[in-house]
């Protein structure tokens, strides 16, 4: 009972603070937020609580090996979105997460190599993104944009969480790094703002998940071997060092778009 009031207290506080802070700063603030490991953290500290730490640290590496196919989905959807409508640049990228994510289901790498070629796919998504236009409208979200997000990210943990004994910790792991947040994100901001918009919002999170891997390397270094406590709270640290790191660069990026328009 008491995993179950986690789940159902955790999963919206979170999604709610990180929505209000998205739309309080941009779209490619709230893309950065969302490549905290907002859904997949509470998944796997949920999971450590009702498993063993070797269950735990193998759906950390299938959380971190999920990394490709974020990267995956965001390149497509950006290079989508320069000449088709949100409908097909959310379909495209979605198929090519699922099939990245039946691939990698059977790949397997030692921890801190697999950490490293995550690194170095997030940088490589960075170049390959589409040049960062200027945005020029915006339209509000309506009052249900935020609760909606709440409730399809409170089920999603309470499915993913539920089925884990079934389904096993790696593919778990892949699960929770379904694009559920930042489809919606990308999907109003390419509505709403255009293409420049989405690739906003993709962008901030190919920055955002340096934080993420920061996260997960702390994390599957350290559950196996300390509590639970000191895991996730020095796993945490480090999301949030890093996530303060990329924001000073992601925040110049407007600065170096306006100076080059000029």
């Amino acid at each position: 009972m008491n995993i179950l009031i986690l789940k159902l207290v955790m999963a919206p506080v979170m999604i709610s603070m990180a929505s209000l802070a998205g739309r309080r700063w941009g779209s490619a603030v709230s893309g950065w937020i969302v490549g905290l490991p907002l859904t997949s953290g509470p998944v796997v500290f949920i999971l450590t609580l009702s498993h063993d730490r070797a269950f735990a640290f193998d759906a950390v590496r299938g959380v971190l090996s999920g990394g490709f196919s974020l990267i995956a989905y965001s390149l497509v959807y950006a290079w989508a979105t320069r000449r088709f409508n949100w409908v097909i640049s959310i379909s495209a990228s979605v198929i090519v997460f699922s099939v990245m994510t039946m691939l990698l289901q059977n790949f397997s790498m030692a921890f801190l190599p697999l950490f490293f070629c995550i690194v170095a796919v997030i940088l490589l998504g960075l170049w390959l993104m589409p040049k960062q236009e200027n945005i020029e409208a915006f339209s509000t979200p309506g009052k249900w944009d935020i609760p909606a997000r709440m409730l399809i990210g409170t089920s999603f943990i309470l499915l993913v969480t539920g089925i884990a004994p079934y389904i096993g910790s790696r593919l778990t792991g892949l699960l929770t790094t379904i694009p559920l947040y930042i489809s919606i994100l990308t999907v109003f901001a390419h509505r709403h703002q255009g293409s420049p918009g989405a690739i906003g919002v993709l962008r901030g999170l190919v920055y955002g998940l340096f934080a993420f891997a920061a996260f997960y390397l702390v994390l599957g270094l350290l559950i196996e071997k300390s509590s639970l406590a000191i895991s996730f709270g020095a796993a945490t640290l480090a999301a949030l060092i890093v996530q303060g790191l990329t924001l000073l660069i992601l925040q110049k990026v407007p600065s170096a778009i306006a100076s080059s328009a000029d």
